[in-house]
């Protein structure tokens, strides 16, 4: 472990991470606590930055906090198989698979809306008709 030189501050510039962010990690556990200083500071090492700078792109890809805490005791372990690791990136790849497909049907559904209105009269909307039809489906397109 090096020297503990940066100040919460330098962290987040550094990590890309911020500062409550940072916080809150280490209150959840994601970031070991850090001591802190006679002047009741926190400064953390280089290893610390890496740390946050992996949980944050896997915050970007949509890991869930339970899955990064996961992956990042299998980090910790570098001789340990990657099964454990394969197996969360496949479950979230499913994630996504799934939300791309019903992404795909909200694009067809406003593209179909689109079309049937061909910038008539608002009586004759298809997209407000479409909109206040309530026989739709609850949930069956995801919300962005």
């Amino acid at each position: 472990m090096g020297a503990r030189t940066y100040s919460i501050g330098e962290a987040a510039r550094e990590s890309g991470v911020k500062v409550p962010t940072i916080r809150y990690y280490e209150e959840i556990g994601l970031l070991p606590r850090i001591a802190r200083s006679d002047g009741n500071r926190r400064f953390y090492d280089r290893s610390d930055l890496r740390r946050l700078s992996f949980i944050r792109h896997a915050r970007e890809l949509g890991f869930e906090v339970e899955a990064i805490r996961t992956l990042l005791r299998l980090q910790d372990h570098p001789d340990e198989s990657c099964d454990a690791a394969d197996s969360i990136a496949t479950a979230r790849l499913a994630d996504v698979e799934l939300r791309i497909a019903s992404l795909q049907l909200l694009r067809a559904e406003l593209e179909k809306m689109i079309r049937q209105c061909a910038s008539g009269r608002i009586g004759e909307c298809r997209v407000i008709e479409t909109l206040a039809d309530s026989s739709h489906q609850q949930g069956r397109l995801i919300e962005p």
